[in-house]
């Protein structure tokens, strides 16, 4: 089966702007939100040179992309940002790790976006950036998704009070959203951990062995991409702390607590959960144990029921010429009783002492 793992690409320089990942084919699609509490403009299918004249500083600004792999694009909308060229590489490359950064006046963050492959044990992977700079977050998708649907239905109906808030605020909600997909993937996991607890106690059938190692890998892909998330958002309270960067407003640094919070807990899950498959290891090697000491405690029940007869026909099947029984009449019929009473006893006497 195969370990799920960070795909390994070929280094690139920071000066060097090239898509990593495995999406290629995507075609890139631009969707602007400019909102504020009393009005939302939506505009779809954007091309880069629209951006100057929809952009409007006085009001929130949200720049969704989806699909990454057009690198002219990329770049474009980075240098209408002013976004350092090293920025730009960490979003197109997608083996980089969950990383927080903050350079001049511009927060950068990239995280994995984490599902599972329906039908299949496996998990499917997706890196996601935000910009965050001046009023205008822009986040970056590998491919479209749904993760944020419920999100911009929120901007158009006026519902909660994200139009009421910042861009701090809505980077908040994204990243939200795409930690609930952790949750997701956990329970997923999870249930299969269920099911592999249940046949460990009944089935000694190998495969169960390897499907347990198959989710301790996935799990312990979870745990690799969670931590350097935790660390993220714990550095966001630094930033509260130090209070040089204005990207967050000071009110709305208890958001990102809630989700470095949220990171503990699923962490704190993961490894419940990774004891639980040690306890389905446990179990599926003392059931396999178990079995192992049926077979011998039937084979050694056996072995002793026909040793005493094996001896008394090993006795007879002596050539010797005085053996006064040889020439009994009833002298066979008189051995085999004999045998057959001996058996017979041994059998009440286990069953007596349950050793069988």
């Amino acid at each position: 089966m195969r370990k799920i793992k960070y795909k390994k690409g070929r280094k690139v320089q920071p000066t060097i702007l090239e898509y990593t990942g495995v999406h290629k084919n995507t075609k890139t699609e631009i969707q602007l939100f400019v909102y504020d509490a009393n009005d939302v403009k939506e505009f779809k299918e954007l091309k880069k040179e629209q951006l100057s004249q929809c952009f409007d500083s006085s009001k929130i600004n949200w720049l969704n992309i989806h699909g990454i792999n057009e690198v002219v694009t990329i770049k474009s909308i980075g240098e209408y940002l002013k976004v350092d060229s090293y920025m730009l590489s960490d979003i197109l490359n997608t083996t980089k790790r969950t990383k927080l950064d903050e350079y001049h006046d511009v927060l950068f963050f990239n995280i994995k976006s984490l599902l599972p492959i329906e039908n299949t044990d496996n998990i499917n992977v997706e890196q996601i950036s935000f910009l965050l700079k001046n009023g205008v977050l822009v986040s970056f998708q590998e491919k479209r998704s749904d993760f944020f649907t419920h999100i911009r239905e929120r901007i158009r109906t006026h519902s909660g009070i994200v139009r009421d808030k910042k861009a701090d605020y809505l980077l908040y909600l994204l990243l939200d959203a795409i930690m609930e997909n952790f949750y997701i993937t956990i329970e997923n996991e999870e249930d299969r951990v269920e099911m592999l607890m249940n046949l460990s106690k009944t089935s000694t059938n190998p495969q169960i062995l390897e499907q347990i190692e198959k989710h301790r890998d996935n799990f312990n892909f979870l745990k690799r991409s969670i931590i350097p998330l935790r660390d993220s958002l714990y550095s966001i309270k630094s930033m509260k702390d130090d209070d040089v960067f204005n990207a967050i407003e000071h009110d709305n640094y208890s958001f990102f607590a809630r989700l470095h919070q949220k990171s503990l807990e699923l962490l704190e899950q993961i490894e419940y959960d990774m004891i639980t498959l040690d306890s389905a290891s446990n179990f599926y090697f003392s059931t396999q144990n178990h079995k192992m000491n049926e077979v011998m405690k039937t084979l050694t029940v056996v072995s002793v029921f026909f040793m005493p007869l094996t001896f008394i026909v090993g006795i007879y099947g002596m050539n010797f010429d005085i053996m006064p029984e040889l020439r009994w009449k009833y002298g066979y019929f008189m051995i085999m009783g004999f045998m057959f009473l001996l058996l017979s006893g041994m059998i009440f006497y286990f069953k007596r002492k349950n050793w069988f």
